[in-house]
């Protein structure tokens, strides 16, 4: 579903007051938030920034807040620069990796100014007092693990000790490889795709990698990366970048140490197609129109692809065709395990003919198209596009809904939810658009707690924790809960509330499929017809314009404006012209006239369902009565002056007359000083202006001589 209109932005002071936004204090501008590592067990959160790593407190990021001062070395930072990059933003310690390694360790990489570096950050057993120190003693090379470019697109995910990585591997992040690294104590050493070879990787900038079981045997589990790269085909001069998958056996046994570049197991699809972009995995931005979109995937289509047929071309100037020749066995792609060939225990009993065909077709021929054949979400012609993305599993009333959190580059959040309708179709309804920060700031990283009910987001300039559900906001009134059409809140018989699963079913009124307010609320009408709107008195003047504010609670509702004029008593609804705008806040109206005074009605319609929101009496002064009243005010206020200069006489004489020590001369040059302060003071800038051209008169009537000749 399209949604072009740009919808209410919750103001940065709202949240902050409601409480439902929690800004880390530790902020500062520049300093990259943009590694988070969520521990939920021990309610935890670890962050990486510019040349710092944050531990704070899941309930409260400003709790017990714990930091680790990694900076580069000095040497790397004058290298750096030397090198022609920036000192502030790319010569520092920018921390990309954070992941576990094992119940005591944390593994860390930084970009140290361009010079890669990792370690282990340890933090003790959960019983024991927390720890955090890195430590220092045991430093390594971070190449292969973690770019050197702090503004690289870079994915990594730690299984089973291993670490495994989709990266740049050097300096000016043009060669660009999947790679695994770590592992047991017994086997360290690098694996990595292929080298300087025509049909691999090609400026790939890598999005997301997840774990993901295939069967019921671990030993088929793989690893899937998500990535966009330049189009390898031929025949044209045009750059198409693609979205693509690919994925990787966990289960691999190298048979040599240092970087083995031996293909056991790797493949990777052909486009991910999504007429416009993305996936509940990763995001991306088109290059043709001004947006963005959100494309659901189905893994098993996926997997599909995968067993399906193989890409192939006889050298670098042709085209990918589907391959029609014989296929080795055992079928390239498919993980040494017993599920498939008991004799056939490691990458390294593949037959040469196997690894042979993997080097030659890594393609797959077929595309992965989203379930639904197009775009979930867009977002179209505005003015900001979609950096991260995260999904949340929610429980409601009538069954379970997709929330999708959606950041973007000027540091909004977007809660949609994604609902399905009659022969299986999608629509999306945008719950809330939050500015989360102060200033726009591009959203660079988002994770969620199903435990906390929080959601963590990164950016250049901060960090905050942003709750899932704000049901408070969405009115006092069961027809108000029920038209928000949010999973997390129903109307509980009191008020918006979280929903919760309870056996009483007038506790939880909630209809988030269809937003009926009729079928839920049962005594809808009763409230309708005793419904109290807000009612304001609004003042005009006369020939300027005036602005009658309206918002509706609900994000989907339509705002009609009724008028009912001064002296009429039938309403007529309000048409949009050159003089009166409409706004999504309100109603606009240019050049205010005498006919324009009545009584305003905002109405918000949903569906079928109409009600009144906001009644707002406007009275225009005329123009004529507001100069008269200047006037009245000014003789007001000389007379003001007069009284108190009058009563400040008065004290002085009573002094003077009291006091022998205070003379009558005293007095004189008293009443003199406050005299000429006060019309010093009443002059203000005239004054001022008045000094200044007498001085300027003053210059061209004394020019000042002429230096004498020499």
């Amino acid at each position: 579903m399209d949604l072009e209109m740009d919808h209410e932005k919750s103001p940065d002071n709202d949240l902050l007051l409601s409480n439902s936004c929690i800004p880390f204090l530790g902020s500062t501008e520049g300093l990259d938030f943009r590694t988070l590592l969520l521990d939920e067990e021990r309610g935890r959160l670890l962050v990486g920034a510019k040349d710092h790593i944050f531990l704070l407190n899941l309930v409260d990021v400003n709790k017990n807040v714990k930091k680790i001062n990694w900076p580069a070395a000095k040497e790397k930072l004058e290298l750096c620069k030397l090198a022609g990059k920036d000192a502030h933003t790319e010569c520092a310690n920018f921390i990309r990796v954070l992941q576990p390694y094992n119940r005591t360790h944390v593994y860390v990489c930084g970009t140290g100014a361009f010079h890669p570096l990792c370690g282990y950050i340890e933090l003790g057993t959960h019983k024991e007092e927390m720890l955090f120190r890195l430590d220092t003693q045991n430093l390594e090379s971070g190449r292969l693990k973690c770019p050197f470019d702090p503004q690289q697109p870079f994915a990594s995910v730690m299984a089973d000790e291993y670490l495994y990585a989709g990266t740049a591997s050097d300096f000016l992040g043009k060669d660009t490889a999947l790679t695994r690294s770590l592992g047991p104590s017994h086997d360290h050493h690098y694996i990595r795709t292929d080298i300087s070879e025509h049909y691999w990787l090609t400026g790939a900038k890598f999005i997301g990698t997840f774990p993901i079981p295939d069967t019921y045997n671990p030993d088929d589990d793989k690893i899937y990366f998500f990535f966009r790269e330049i189009s390898q085909d031929s025949g044209t001069s045009d750059k198409t970048i693609l979205s693509r998958v690919g994925r990787v056996c966990k289960k691999l046994n190298a048979a040599v140490t240092g970087v083995e570049t031996r293909q056991g197991s790797f493949f990777y699809s052909s486009p991910i197609t999504c007429s416009m972009l993305s996936s509940y995995f990763l995001i991306l931005v088109s290059s043709v129109f001004k947006g963005s979109a959100v494309c659901v995937y189905s893994m098993a289509e996926i997997r599909a692809v995968f067993n399906g047929p193989y890409a192939h071309k006889e050298s670098a100037d042709h085209r990918w065709v589907q391959y029609e020749g014989r296929i080795p066995y055992p079928r390239p792609g498919t993980c040494p395990s017993k599920t498939y060939d008991p004799l056939i225990k490691s990458t390294r009993d593949f037959p040469d003919e196997v690894v042979s065909f993997i080097r030659r077709h890594p393609l797959m021929y077929k595309s992965v198209y989203p379930v639904t054949g197009a775009p979930v979400f867009t977002r179209i012609n505005v003015d900001c596009r979609l950096t991260q993305i995260v999904v949340d599993h929610v429980m409601a009333e009538d069954g379970q809904y997709d929330v999708i959190f959606l950041g973007t580059d000027v540091g909004t959040v977007l809660k949609a939810v994604s609902i399905t309708k009659e022969k299986w179709t999608k629509e999306e309804v945008i719950l809330e658009e939050l500015q989360v920060f102060k200033h726009p700031s591009f959203i660079s990283t988002m994770e969620i707690s199903q435990k906390q009910q929080q959601l963590y987001i990164g950016s250049r300039d901060g960090l905050v924790q942003l709750s899932l559900h704000r049901c408070h906001t969405y009115g006092k009134a069961c027809a108000d809960c029920c038209l928000a059409r949010d999973p997390y809140c129903a109307w509980d018989g009191n008020s918006c509330s979280r929903y919760a699963p309870t056996s009483k079913r007038r506790a939880r009124r909630q209809d988030v499929k269809y937003g009926d307010p009729v079928a839920q609320c049962w005594d809808v009408e009763d409230s309708i017809s005793h419904e109290t709107a807000d009612e304001k008195v609004i003042f005009g003047i006369e020939f300027n314009s005036t602005f009658l504010e309206c918002t509706p609670k609900s994000q989907q509702a339509s705002i009609r404006w009724y008028v009912q004029r001064s002296g009429e008593e039938h309403r007529e609804e309000l048409k949009a012209d050159e003089r009166i705008i409409k706004t999504e806040h309100g109603l606009l109206i240019r050049s205010l006239q005498r006919r324009d005074a009545g009584a305003y009605f905002c109405k918000a319609q949903e569906h079928t369902f109409v009600h009144t929101i906001a009644k707002l009496n406007l009275n225009v002064i005329e123009n004529g009565q507001m100069e008269s009243t200047q006037k009245t005010e000014d003789e007001e206020g000389r007379v003001r002056d007069l009284l108190t200069e009058s009563r400040l006489r008065y004290k002085d004489y009573i002094q003077l007359v009291s006091s022998p020590s205070f003379s009558l001369d005293e007095y004189c040059e008293q009443m003199w000083h406050r005299e000429k302060r006060r019309q010093r003071n009443k002059g203000g800038a005239k004054w001022k202006h008045v000094q200044e051209m007498k001085k300027k008169r003053n210059r061209r009537h004394h020019e000042p001589a002429s230096p004498p000749s020499t």
